[in-house]
């Protein structure tokens, strides 16, 4: 990671330190913030030391100004004590007996003055001392605690997470009331300096899993992090493949769920979205609705997704690939239906398949990026218009537009957005091969993802687990959801098994 603090420090000569002199301190963090136009520095009078000078320094925008003049600046001009005390002595009196800010500390590195007034501290510099006194008063501004947006459920708690990390802590904390719940903060990025923190149970997660994400992390050498994504693309282990080695979500039921049975929530400072590794293939299927219904609604919910997910996947490429190659394989009376409907066709099933699918896949991104109000109007009328007029137009057939628009719902079902996108790069390869090759095009293109599959690793974890390696006690909270009971002494024995190894 880059040090902003040695860039800060060839700035204003080598030195790092706060100085006694009032002036010098102001005219160092005047330049090492460009004389920024929101910078505010207010000169105290104090009955404390009516003759000491006292200067606060804050930044306008990032601090709550009544706090600062109800906590701060008031007690400090109204409190009268007779000491003699002087320069750091008569800090540590203001910041013992004056301040009512409980986040209040003494430091003398300028660089971290200059970092903590970009977070919404208030300085307090006193003439003659040597150091000065850090008040938290943040007034960032932030959204407040909402309804989950991406990830819906019917049953079970309905908050997620915002884009404050001290929100989005305290959100799991009110889950996870365990004394062994750990956070490790990290800072991450020379420009933004945003806070990244690692939430995982310390009797429960592996130490070798929880090292390694803290060292990646610490390790990263970048300028800027603005959302979670920059975190999971850099500290991932592959980096070339179609499906995530990461699970995102919005849900605190979510990453409450993972962090109890072992896994490491990676939240970052400014995204409502909140990383979870390491992860296998199939829980990225499973959404913490299936653990508040019954076992049987809940399992063949589960048997949907992972449905849909093939179909998502193939559907098209089967089409292509029996009404181009291998149309003996239909019923006489389908497969004359289906001639019916592509005669007049100018394009060959290839051609049409990529032409539906390519235009469904705009009107998709046309629909997130509109307006939200008219977004889905027009995603919803302009399939309905263009699927009828390439009809009728008789450059596709209706039997094309019916199969392209069932996978387009199939794809819908998967709950994890990133494993959806997957599943639509995979379906394009598969349409190709398909094209070309017929039945042992898609055959040799899912033996291919299948191998891939099977060579993943997500920190060190098998991607493809409890199928390969096979581990039949850990099958009941994979295609289907097992009983509750069933499942508890299940989840309870793998925690007894890591603490016994911790030991």
């Amino acid at each position: 990671m880059k040090n902003t603090g040695q860039r800060t420090r060839a700035k204003h000569g080598g030195s790092s330190k706060l100085g006694s002199s009032l002036k010098d301190n102001l005219d160092k963090l005047k330049t090492d913030l460009h004389n920024s136009s929101d910078l505010e520095i207010r000169p105290i009078g104090s009955q404390l030391a009516p003759e000491v000078p006292m200067t606060a320094v804050y930044i306008g925008e990032l601090t709550d100004e009544t706090t600062l003049n109800e906590y701060i600046l008031r007690p400090l001009m109204s409190t009268i004590l007779r000491t003699e005390a002087r320069n750091e002595k008569l800090v540590h009196i203001i910041l013992e007996r004056v301040v009512e800010v409980g986040a209040a500390y003494i430091t003398t590195d300028i660089d971290e003055c200059i970092q903590r007034l970009l977070d919404g501290y208030c300085l307090l510099l006193v003439q003659g001392a040597a150091c000065g006194l850090l008040i938290h008063i943040s007034n960032m501004e932030g959204r407040q605690v909402s309804e989950p947006t991406a990830e819906t459920v019917l049953r079970g708690p309905q908050q997620s997470f915002n884009e404050n990390i001290g929100t989005n802590i305290n959100l799991v904390r009110q889950i996870i009331r365990s004394p062994s719940l750990h956070i490790d903060s990290l800072q991450v990025g020379s420009e933004t300096r945003t806070q990244v923190a690692l939430l995982y149970l310390d009797d429960v997660a592996e130490p070798e899993i929880v090292n390694t994400i803290r060292s990646r992390i610490e390790a990263l050498q970048i300028s800027s992090v603005l959302e979670s994504g920059y975190i999971e693309s850099l500290i991932q282990d592959r980096i070339y493949t179609p499906f995530p080695t990461m699970k995102n979500t919005e849900r605190p039921d979510a990453i409450a769920g993972g962090i109890l049975e072992g896994q490491i929530a990676i939240m970052v400072d400014g995204s409502p979205f909140v990383l979870l590794a390491p992860v296998t293939l199939f829980q990225l299927f499973h959404t913490p609705e299936d653990y508040y219904n019954r076992f049987d609604i809940a399992s063949f919910l589960r048997l949907i997704r992972f449905t849909a997910f093939f179909i998502s996947m193939t559907l098209p490429a089967l089409y292509i690939a029996v009404t181009t190659f291998h149309q003996e394989m239909l019923p006489t009376t389908l497969l004359i239906t289906l001639a019916a409907q592509r005669e007049g066709i100018p394009f060959p099933g290839l051609v049409e398949a990529l032409l539906m699918e390519l235009t469904f896949e705009v009107l998709r991104e046309a629909g997130v990026r509109m307006p939200r109000a008219i977004g889905p109007a027009i995603s919803i009328v302009g399939a309905l218009v263009l699927g009828q007029a390439a009809v009728e137009a008789g450059i596709v057939s209706a039997g094309m537009v019916m199969v392209v628009s069932f996978t387009a719902i199939c794809n819908f079902v998967i709950p994890q957005l990133n494993i959806a996108i997957s599943a639509r790069l995979i379906r394009f390869t598969f349409m190709l091969l398909a094209g070309v090759f017929g039945f042992i095009g898609i055959v040799s293109g899912i033996l291919t993802v299948l191998i891939h599959l099977a060579g993943l690793e997500s920190f060190g974890m098998p991607y493809m687990s409890p199928i390969a390696p096979f581990d039949w006690s850990k099958m009941k909270d994979n295609f289907i959801r097992a009983p509750m009971k069933y499942l508890l002494k299940q989840k309870a024995g793998n925690v007894i098994n890591r603490r016994s190894k911790q030991e």
